[in-house]
């Protein structure tokens, strides 16, 4: 907001359009739940990975979890994107 010398005219600069894809959710609360739960577990040293049954230590791959069995459940969660 600028203000001019005798203080009565300001500019407000707004956007008069709103992108609808920046305000939908992209993730369900269920989806919230399964991934905190898996980081819950992971810092108790309880997660697991799926096949090997190895102890999950990384944050990041506490998260993938989560998410991973929330798209099991069939939860609102994006696409997996492919490996780089």
């Amino acid at each position: 907001m600028m203000l001019s010398k005798t203080g009565t005219n300001f500019n407000l600069s707004f956007k008069p359009f709103i992108n609808l894809k920046n305000l939908m959710t992209k993730y369900s609360k269920e989806a919230g739940n399964k991934v905190e739960k898996a980081m819950h577990e992971e810092k108790n040293g309880t997660l697991k990975s799926g096949r090997s049954g190895k102890i999950v230590t990384n944050p990041k791959q506490a998260i993938a979890i989560g998410l991973s069995e929330a798209r099991k459940e069939g939860a609102k969660v994006p696409k997996k994107t492919a490996a780089k």
